[in-house]
């Protein structure tokens, strides 16, 4: 029986999610912004609800955009609740992170308080994780420092209710909450920014007796900005030299003001990089590149254009953002390992299996008069791909090269005989006996046997083969290169390894296995293909007697 740790994240969820994110630093407005934070919490994060509450400049928080409910939005938008009120709400319950969850069993005491909430009565939880109508989750956003953290001022909070699923949010959902508010936190304060240096810019415009004025207040909004800004001169031979930088963005580099001056940002931006900011439009744009630092390593930003220009000259400089996005980065990594690994074993899950089989094959399969000309041209097949991150093939012998989109035909040896053709093994791998193992000693003890077996198969095949557990008890081999014959070798050898002991819960235990080798070629769907293994693998299961499938 499959474990999960944590619940299966579709990719299609963290994609709305990282868009969501990208929403909220491109909204227009402060005014945008707030209501992009609060529609997507409703729209990525999965809460009927969401309310976002921003502390006013005389300390307490007014509900500034609300999403999900259009009579309640019309109830409390606009309406403000005391400080001291908000601090016994961030002050009680359980912490979640940063974030303050207070069950309905705590939470009636803030029910008459000033704070401004919409409350609905519901019947008590049926089980231990159920949502309650009167439960609150309370997200809080900090202002951001040069380095990411929240450890700044209060700027405001989430407040969120009605998780779709019924339930308390798990471990993943909790964490994604908690990185939602970070980047809103940033939204917003940017937006306040970029407003501020809007209106400086309005004034040197149309304030040409006030120039002097307007430039010192330039000059406190530049320098004490909490993220990175610099001034680059815009056109001519000296295009993108960096001008004028402020404490933040030395800080974030590791590097004097002086010693930025000699610089541009092509200096500096990383050379897998070098493209991303060529495209970044001169006349502002927006992009996610690595820039680096003194000492050699290299920090996520991202980087935002504006144009200074100048009434009788035109654009004259770039006004350069640059904003740490490194924490997020690292997050976006993480959260996309759990969407495509087994939470059980690290192996790649059924999605990403599909993802890897599903690059390897086109709908139009290779034709023989490629195959011929294409096995003279190259030879034999080959791999150069670092185990786990993909597969990068070289037209080889049983491939053949399209001229139109540069894809590599897979074909597959005849299904008779070994007639030297290479190609992409797919081995189906199913445990004999692992019920029994799970009925008479426990799931813990199947867990521990099925991460066993997950070792002594990665630990069998060559760098840039793919182990995948497919759910439950079976497993998926991707291994390309290979004869025939070398493919019923490895399942040879793999089960062989499979059938020694296992040591779990203090006793061991012996499964078996079951193999089914299918061939992945051109014209067939992934699907197709790993249903074609299976179909092999239980012929290959019931061809022998019940007594041989396991060890014992």
């Amino acid at each position: 029986m499959e474990t999960e740790s944590e619940p299966y994240v579709r990719l299609a969820s963290l994609r709305q999610l990282h868009q969501v994110m990208a929403d909220m630093n491109t909204a227009r407005s402060l005014a945008d912004t707030l209501q992009t934070v609060a529609d997507g919490a409703v729209n990525a994060l999965g809460y009927e609800m969401a309310c976002v509450n921003l502390v006013r400049p005389d300390g307490d928080l007014v509900v500034a955009a609300f999403s999900g409910n259009s009579a309640a939005e019309a109830l409390i938008t606009g309406r403000a609740g005391s400080r001291d009120s908000w601090d016994r709400r961030l002050n009680m319950g359980e912490r979640w992170g940063d974030l303050v969850f207070i069950p309905h069993t705590e939470g009636w005491v803030l029910d008459d308080d000033d704070v401004p909430q919409w409350y609905t009565d519901g019947p008590a939880p049926r089980f231990e994780d159920e949502w309650h109508p009167s439960d609150r989750l309370f997200a809080p956003m900090y202002t951001p420092g040069v380095s990411g953290g929240s450890s700044g001022e209060l700027l405001g909070v989430i407040s969120v209710d009605r998780p779709r699923n019924g339930r308390r949010p798990g471990a993943w959902g909790r964490e994604a909450l908690q990185m939602y508010a970070f980047q809103a936190a940033i939204a917003i304060s940017n937006a306040r920014l970029r407003a501020n240096m809007q209106r400086a810019l309005v004034r040197l415009e149309r304030e040409q007796q006030a120039l002097r004025a307007s430039e010192e207040s330039f000059r406190q909004a530049f320098e004490y900005a909490p993220s990175g800004m610099a001034i680059a001169e815009m056109g001519g031979d000296q295009h993108g030299r960096i001008l004028r930088t402020n404490d933040a963005l030395c800080r974030l580099l590791g590097r004097p003001a002086s010693a930025m001056r000699r610089y541009s940002f092509s200096d500096l931006v990383h050379p897998e990089d070098i493209g991303t900011l060529l495209r970044t439009s001169a006349e502002g744009g927006r992009a996610e590149l690595r820039l680096g630092r003194r000492d050699g390593t290299y920090v996520w930003v991202s980087l935002r254009n504006s144009v200074v220009a100048d009434a009788a000259d035109g654009p004259r400089f770039l006004l350069t953002h640059v904003e740490d996005i490194e924490e997020r980065k690292r997050r976006e990594l993480q959260l996309a390992h759990r969407a495509s690994h087994d939470s059980l074993t690290g192996l790649p899950n059924s999605a990403e299996l599909r993802s890897r089989l599903s690059a390897r094959l086109c709908r139009r399969p290779a034709h023989s008069g490629e195959l011929e000309s294409l096995d003279a041209a190259y030879g034999h097949p080959a791999f150069d791909g670092p185990a786990g991150h993909g597969f990068d093939f070289t037209p080889g012998a049983g491939e053949a090269y399209d001229g139109y989109d540069h894809h590599v035909h897979t074909a597959a040896p005849e299904d008779d005989h070994d007639d030297g053709t290479k190609g992409l093994a797919v081995l189906f791998c199913d445990l004999d006996g692992f019920k029994s193992i799970n009925d008479r000693f426990g799931h813990n003890a199947g867990d521990a046997v099925l991460i066993e077996v997950a070792r002594r198969l990665s630990r069998q095949v060559r760098d840039g083969d793919t182990v995948a557990r497919l759910g439950g008890d079976e497993f998926v081999i991707l291994a390309d290169g290979l004869g025939r014959a070398d493919a019923q070798d490895l399942a040879v050898r793999l089960r062989n390894e499979i059938i020694q002991p296992i040591r779990a819960e203090g006793r061991a235990v012996r499964v078996g296995a079951s193999f089914g080798i299918g061939w992945a070629h051109c014209g067939m769907t992934a699907d197709e293909v790993l249903k074609s293994a299976d179909e092999r693998m239980y012929v290959e299961k019931r061809s022998r007697p019940k007594q041989h499938r396991r060890a014992g």
